[in-house]
C-alpha cells in the first residue's frame, strides 16, 4: 500500500483509534497497541471544543473528547523563548486578556504579507504568557468562561489527550497545525524541531501514531516529509484542484483538508464535486473543515439545520470533519 494511503479511504487508521495497552510502557511513551473498529468520518474538534468554550484551551479540548471527538487541534505557534502553545494565530489579542495586563507591548508587524497590529507570542516568555487568560474570541458566543482558562503548551495538550484517552479506554489523536511556519523561521524561532521532539517524546513520530500534522504550506510539508513518518494533511482554502495536482500533493502528504465549499457549493441547488472522489482515486484522505451551527455560518442549503450539513459531508464520504461544535458532528453521524 502506498504510504500517502496509509490512513486507507475506509478511515483505517484513523478513527483508527489506537487503543493503549499501556502495562509495561515508559511514561507517556505506547509501546504495543490493539487496533480498536474504526468509524468514518473522524470527528475532529475545531480548536476544541469552541463553540462551548474559549478555543485552545485544555477545557474545550476535554470537553471535546466529552462529547466524543476522534481527534483534538491544537494550532500552534511559539513563544519568545521557544515554546510551542496552543493559539489560532501569534497574534493574541482577540483571544487572551493580553491587552489588559500588557498594554505597551501591542506593535505593528508584517505577517505573510499581512499588517496586523496587536499582541505576539513571539514577543513574549513562557512565563509571561502563563499570566494571561483565554476569552471567547466571537461576540455571539457565551462569554462565561472568559477569564478562566490559560494558554496551553503542546505538552500539555498531548498530556491531556493522553490522559483522556487512558481514562475512556480509547487513543485521543492529536491535530496540529503549524501556523505561519515561514514566518516563525524567519524570525529564528521553527516550530518543526519543536513539534517533532515533543512527538518522539512520546512515541508519537510513526506512521500509524494517532497524530496528523497539517499546514497551508506546501513547502512546511515538503521539507517535513523526510523527517516523520507521522501523516500529513495540506490544507486548502479553495481554487481548482486537478488530478495532475492531486498527484502532487501525494508525493509529500497523506491527504487533505479541504475548505467544505469546495465539496459542495452553499447554495440551495449547488451541486457536490467531485473532489473526495478524485482525490481518494489519488490516495489522499479527505478532511472537510470547518463546520459551524450558527446561523451565520451555515450555508442556506441545510434550512437551518447543522445536522444536514453533517449528514451531506459523509455521504459524500469524506474521511474527516472538522466542527466547532464535535458534539453536532457526533449526533450527525448517528454515533
Amino acid at each position: 500500500m502506498p504510504r500517502h494511503s496509509l490512513l486507507s479511504r475506509a478511515g483505517a487508521m484513523g478513527a483508527a483509534l489506537l487503543l493503549a495497552a499501556c502495562a509495561g510502557a515508559g511514561p507517556g511513551r505506547v509501546t504495543d497497541v490493539a487496533v480498536m473498529p474504526t468509524v468514518r468520518p473522524l470527528v475532529i474538534a475545531h480548536r476544541g471544543a469552541s463553540g462551548h468554550r474559549p478555543e485552545h484551551t485544555l477545557a474545550a479540548y476535554t470537553l471535546a473528547v466529552e462529547m466524543g471527538a476522534d481527534f483534538i487541534e491544537p494550532d500552534l505557534v511559539s513563544t519568545k523563548d521557544g515554546v510551542l502553545v496552543a493559539r489560532h494565530e501569534n497574534e493574541i489579542g482577540g483571544t487572551t486578556d493580553v491587552a489588559d495586563k500588557f498594554p505597551a507591548r501591542r506593535t505593528t508587524k508584517v505577517v505573510d504579507g499581512d499588517t496586523m497590529r496587536g499582541w505576539f507570542t513571539e514577543d513574549f516568555t513562557l512565563a509571561e504568557l502563563r499570566t494571561l487568560r483565554a476569552k471567547e474570541r466571537l461576540p455571539f458566543r457565551s462569554h462565561t468562561y472568559d477569564g478562566q482558562f490559560a494558554i496551553p503548551t503542546f505538552d500539555e495538550v498531548l498530556a491531556l489527550a493522553d490522559s483522556l484517552g487512558r481514562a475512556r479506554g480509547r487513543v485521543v489523536g492529536v491535530y496540529p497545525e503549524t501556523k505561519h511556519p515561514t514566518y516563525h523561521r524567519a524570525i529564528g524561532l521553527p516550530l518543526e524541531p519543536a513539534l517533532l521532539a515533543s512527538l518522539r517524546a512520546r512515541g508519537l513520530d510513526r506512521a500509524n501514531a494517532p497524530v496528523f500534522i497539517q499546514s497551508f504550506e506546501d513547502g512546511n510539508l515538503r521539507a517535513l516529509r523526510p523527517q516523520t513518518k507521522v501523516p500529513l494533511i495540506y490544507l486548502l482554502s479553495g481554487g481548482p484542484m486537478t488530478a495532475d495536482k492531486l498527484r502532487d500533493i501525494a508525493t509529500f502528504a497523506n491527504g487533505i483538508g479541504a475548505n467544505t465549499r469546495m465539496l459542495v457549493g452553499g447554495d440551495s441547488a449547488a451541486v457536490p464535486t467531485t473532489l473526495v472522489r478524485d482525490a481518494h482515486a489519488a490516495g489522499l484522505q479527505v478532511h472537510a473543515w470547518t463546520l459551524r451551527s450558527e446561523a451565520v455560518f451555515l450555508p442556506k442549503r441545510y434550512g437551518g439545520d447543522p445536522l444536514a450539513e453533517v449528514r451531506e459531508l459523509a455521504s459524500l464520504g469524506v474521511d474527516g470533519i472538522f466542527g466547532d461544535f464535535p458534539d453536532v458532528v457526533v449526533r450527525g453521524l448517528k454515533r
